[in-house]
């Protein structure tokens, strides 16, 4: 690993962003793009009605006035951009990273994100953004759209960061989740770190098969591995579980072959990055 993107905007996740960033980024020796987008202004302020309510003269004035609203609310979002980068950039430098870059683009944060997602080997992002209802635990609305699209791992910020100490991966058999095996044994992100390799449901030959496997790819990388089957429903039984042993970090699969595959594409794994308190990553 090498590059990260992290994604970031003036909610309150974003200083659990710039932490988690920088924790991946002092493992890995990677440089670090502090990314922030302003969305595309809307068109036009006119209510449809000037023509009709008020003279030539008054209505001008008035259109007058509301475009340099919009000219002056634009630069000051583009103002409040530039600080939260400074201030982020700034906060990871004194934290002692050393390759730190900004990145404010105006558009659709997908787009943005396509045009530097290539030379990234991971993208951070909070669990919600300023829009979300943090009172109905709501998603923000932009997390699904950013695992929906992005090509590389996303690891999803919680709330608050705490050091990591172990990790679960939820593993179904796919091949995402195998993605995510091979990849950590690949890497040095979770070097020392103990890891639990949990499959909810029935065994069965082929995946008992498949769990022993990935298993043994992470004992020849040198992993102390858990690897286990549990019974239940897998929202359930992976979030009780990160709460007995007190897990750090979920790793998982976006798509799968089982129930899990729900998780970010469906209820179920909402539901369990919505419930789960701590930072999850996703592979595709």
């Amino acid at each position: 690993m090498t590059h990260l993107i992290a994604l970031i905007d003036g909610s309150g996740y974003s200083q659990s962003v710039c932490d988690l960033t920088r924790w991946v980024a002092e493992r890995t020796d990677a440089s670090v793009d502090l990314m922030h987008v302003l969305g595309r202004r809307g068109v036009g302020s006119e209510p449809a009605d000037l023509s009709g309510n008020l003279k030539l003269g008054a209505r001008t004035a008035l259109l007058k006035e509301l475009s340099d609203l919009d000219e002056q609310k634009a630069k000051l979002e583009l103002k409040r951009g530039r600080l939260l980068l400074e201030e982020a950039k700034s906060g990871l430098e004194e934290g002692g990273l050393k390759t730190v870059g900004t990145k404010l683009r105006h558009g659709d944060l997908i787009e943005s994100l396509a045009e530097f997602e290539g030379d990234a080997d991971l993208i951070v992002i909070g669990k919600r953004g300023e829009a979300a209802d943090f009172a109905k635990l709501h998603l923000g609305s932009n997390l699904e759209r950013v695992v929906r699209a992005a090509h590389k791992p996303v690891l999803v910020a919680s709330r608050a960061f705490k050091p990591i100490e172990k990790f679960l991966i939820a593993f179904d058999g796919g091949e995402s989740a195998m993605k995510a095996v091979r990849h950590i044994a690949a890497g040095k992100l979770f070097t020392d770190l103990p890891c639990t390799l949990l499959c909810v449901g029935k065994s069965t030959d082929s995946l008992q098969t498949k769990l022993d496997e990935a298993a043994e790819i992470l004992r020849t990388a040198g992993y102390s591995v858990n690897a286990e089957f549990a019974a239940g429903e897998p929202e359930d039984v992976i979030k009780d579980r990160i709460e007995a042993d007190n897990i750090d970090l979920l790793v998982m699969g976006a798509y799968g072959h089982s129930r899990i595959r729900n998780l970010i594409i469906g209820s179920t794994t909402t539901e369990m990055v919505r419930s789960c308190h701590v930072p999850v990553m996703m592979f595709r």
